[in-house]
């Protein structure tokens, strides 16, 4: 009963941990990135306003924000460093995603036309020197002819705000300014180089991307934040599904000790069994004495593990930080996870559920043999000797 029980709290605790960083993953990536983002496939996407009404027809689409997406460097105290620059509205922005509450200096509302404000990642800012109130110069792609020849375009921007994902992608490679600054900077006029969508299911965006990719035809890409983050998301579930079947092993272990327990108390009963055999009990009879004791260890087993499990669970953050008081010392970095949290855990009832019925259901079946065992018990033969 220990065993099954301690193999269900296991794999219960594990994936409610694996849950929350992977919880933790997507909200960190959907601050930065929407549900579904939609774009030109020849380059920029004109008419948008237009494009954008319509897709705020749809019932499943909570809200859309338009950016311009380019890529570009910033310099400032003798560093250079490529980013990937976007020009948002920042009261749009919020209706897709919330990387405004990822600020930790300044505001994304200094973010204002012609103000020529730029938001930086906090790993950005530490390289380049900078704070909120200093200047940077961002240098683009594009050339300037002068008369000393030609140059990069390159335009002087104020620190306005410095945020903080807690993935290098973003906080060490990405900046904001506001849209129109960009359309300006990169010469893109009225254009945008897409539209970013908020949807009421963010689990519903596989399917919702592959219906706007047919109706808008295949002068749009249409992609959602699964797709954005494709190998990220491919490697996290390989992950979960091979430590799923390493722990489960854990309660396999347990079955075939029951079994083995089971198969030794047949032995050990085997005059038992005859006795009650002469009474006149039946060999069916006898293998449901022997399957109702399987079962009732595979229940408690499983039911005690579960409620176990979960409330480990719930409170594996708070029992490691305790640990590490009581012993004084640190088990496991904190530069070590992308979490605010050593473990967010995140128990999903399903999986709970899942992980007791298997575990059951193994019991049952672990009865199977040694019952078969103790009903063909020759009631003459065993008591021989007796």
């Amino acid at each position: 009963m220990l065993g099954i029980l301690f193999g269900v709290l296991v794999l219960i605790t594990i994936l409610s941990v694996m849950n929350g960083f992977e919880k933790e993953l997507r909200d960190r990536i959907l601050s930065m990135v929407s549900h579904v983002t939609i774009t030109e496939t020849d380059g920029l996407l004109p008419d948008w306003q237009k494009e954008q009404q319509k897709l705020l027809s749809n019932p499943n689409i909570l809200g859309s924000a338009p950016f311009i997406q380019k890529q570009a460097m910033v310099s400032a105290n003798g560093q250079l460093r490529g980013v990937l620059m976007q020009g948002i509205l920042p009261e749009e922005q919020t209706k897709v995603g919330d990387i405004n509450q990822r600020v930790i200096e300044g505001s994304f509302s200094e973010l204002k036309p012609r103000s020529y404000g730029i938001a930086l990642g906090v790993e950005l800012a530490q390289y380049l020197g900078v704070f909120v109130g200093d200047k940077v110069t961002v240098v683009t792609p594009q050339i300037k002819i002068t008369p000393a020849g030609m140059i990069p375009r390159s335009k002087r921007f104020t620190v306005n705000a410095i945020y903080k994902v807690n993935m290098a992608e973003y906080d060490s490679s990405t900046a904001f300014i506001h849209m129109r600054d960009a359309s300006k900077l990169f010469k893109t006029r009225d254009e945008v180089t897409g539209v970013r969508l908020k949807l009421n299911d963010l689990f519903n965006a596989p399917v919702l991307a592959s219906k706007l990719q047919d109706k808008l035809g295949e002068n749009y890409s249409v992609i959602d934040w699964g797709q954005e983050h494709k190998s990220l998301y491919q490697v996290q579930k390989t992950e979960k599904i091979v430590m799923t079947f390493i722990l489960f092993l854990i309660v396999l272990v347990a079955v075939f000790n029951l079994v083995s327990s089971l198969v030794m108390v047949v032995n050990d009963k085997q005059a038992d069994i005859a006795i009650l055999r002469t009474q006149g009990m039946s060999a069916q009879q006898i293998k449901r004495v022997f399957m109702v004791q399987g079962t009732i260890i595979g229940l408690f087993g499983a039911v005690f593990g579960a409620i176990l499990g979960v409330l480990l669970a719930l409170n594996v953050g708070d029992i490691l930080q305790l640990v590490e008081k009581i012993f004084g010392i640190e088990l496991l970095p904190q530069e070590l996870f992308y979490a605010s949290d050593k473990f967010p855990s995140v128990v999903i009832p399903s999986q709970v559920i899942a992980i007791s019925v298997a575990a059951f259901i193994l019991a049952m079946l672990a009865t199977l043999y040694p019952a078969s065992r103790a009903a063909k018990v020759q009631p003459a033969e065993s008591l021989r000797y007796e």
